[in-house]
């Protein structure tokens, strides 16, 4: 695939460079440029990206870096088994657990929210820092309400990060998907000011919360160009009209 002139392989982390000291050095800056191009197309561009990441899988399967980029845009299109198994290999060649709550969600895209759930429990959990057991509890926390356990779902999602007026870069999700599940449950109030407290605490943009705070007051949003076209259309029918009274 198409390297931009501009994407050097520079871009790449230092440890994820550190790792790819092992290859060749030719080859070490064709898979870091694919690497970099997995990192900038993944959010606006996952089919793209997905397609960057077999290329530097098929130059450098046995590096952890590689394997971990191809599970997440295996994950960004969709192909959970694909990524879970992405995943694995990294964690065999890094001994690393930071993976641990998105393998669990894969096990929750396969279908099998048990064993995301059976995952959550496991000792490896508190081995993750805060911000991934933040992402854990996000994880266990689908996992029940795929298994049609809405009010578990609320209480996973209670806990100390939760109730925490302090602002970290996972704050708006948690509190968002609190708000989601009590909105679940029927308690319509508590999600508002959840939705609320998850605005408030979302300085990237990373949810749609101001638009559930608008569904939940009512408010409707109209798209100006269709608005416009609407008063085209009205208009030109209305020319039209006259004109055939005229020929009346």
């Amino acid at each position: 695939m198409p390297i931009p002139e501009d994407v050097t392989g520079d871009e790449i982390d230092k440890d994820v460079r550190q790792e790819l000291l092992s290859l060749p050095k030719t080859l070490a800056e064709d898979v870091a440029k694919n690497l970099v191009m997995v990192a900038k197309l993944l959010d606006e561009d996952p089919e793209q990206a997905y397609g960057y990441s077999r290329v530097a899988l098929r130059l450098a399967s046995r590096v952890a870096a590689v394997r971990e980029a191809a599970g997440f845009a295996a994950y960004a299109v969709g192909k959970y088994s694909e990524a879970l198994a992405e995943f694995r290999a990294a964690r065999r060649m890094t001994g690393s657990v930071e993976l641990w709550p998105v393998m669990a969600d894969c096990e929750r895209g396969l279908g099998r929210p048990e064993k995301a759930m059976a995952m959550a429990g496991e000792p490896e959990v508190q081995k993750l820092d805060k911000a991934g057991q933040v992402e854990m509890r996000l994880v266990a926390a689908g996992a029940r309400r795929d298994m049609g356990q809405a009010d578990a779902a609320v209480v996973t999602l209670q806990s100390p990060e939760l109730a925490s007026s302090a602002v970290h870069p996972w704050t708006a999700r948690l509190r968002y998907a609190y708000a989601d599940a009590l909105l679940a449950v029927g308690r319509e109030d508590e999600a508002r000011d959840w939705f609320a407290r998850a605005l408030e605490a979302d300085q990237g943009g990373t949810t749609d919360a101001s638009d559930r705070l608008a569904e939940l007051d009512g408010v409707e949003f109209t798209d100006a160009l269709e608005e416009d076209d609407e008063l085209d259309g009205a208009e030109d029918d209305g020319a039209q009209d006259e004109a055939d009274s005229a020929k009346d």
